[in-house]
């Protein structure tokens, strides 16, 4: 699985977990930090740390680790390190805080949407 394959991967887990406005920074071009960064927004605490509880509990059953995590006790921002990729999993107004999405703005940068939710909006 290539790292864009990866990623959104990551971005399905953090949808299935009512994650919203999930994006993919495609960093390769700009530094060797990482290839992606996937950023999602949750609305408290609580789900904050459900989201990327889920992301680590599945990815590990496929036998994939996080190098390393930050934010696990304050879950304003939880950082989760695969690597290439970075997961960053925000509360709303701490997202629009930090404006990460603003920082890469050189960043070609992909929204992914739910289907099922999308679908439902429409009706």
């Amino acid at each position: 699985m290539n790292t864009l394959e990866f990623s959104n991967e990551i971005a399905k887990i953090i949808l299935s977990k009512k994650g919203y406005d999930v994006k993919i920074l495609d960093l390769r071009k700009l530094t060797s930090i990482a290839d992606y960064f996937v950023i999602c927004s949750a609305d408290s605490d609580i789900q904050v740390k459900a989201i990327a509880d889920e992301i680590d509990m599945k990815l590990s059953k496929k036998g994939i680790k996080c190098l390393h995590k930050e934010g696990e006790l304050a879950l304003n921002w939880v950082l989760l390190d695969y690597f290439d990729v970075v997961v960053h999993v925000f509360r709303k107004e701490t997202r629009e805080y930090y404006g990460l999405e603003k920082l890469w703005g050189d960043a070609d940068i992909f929204e992914i949407k739910d289907e099922v939710s999308e679908e439902k909006k429409e009706e």
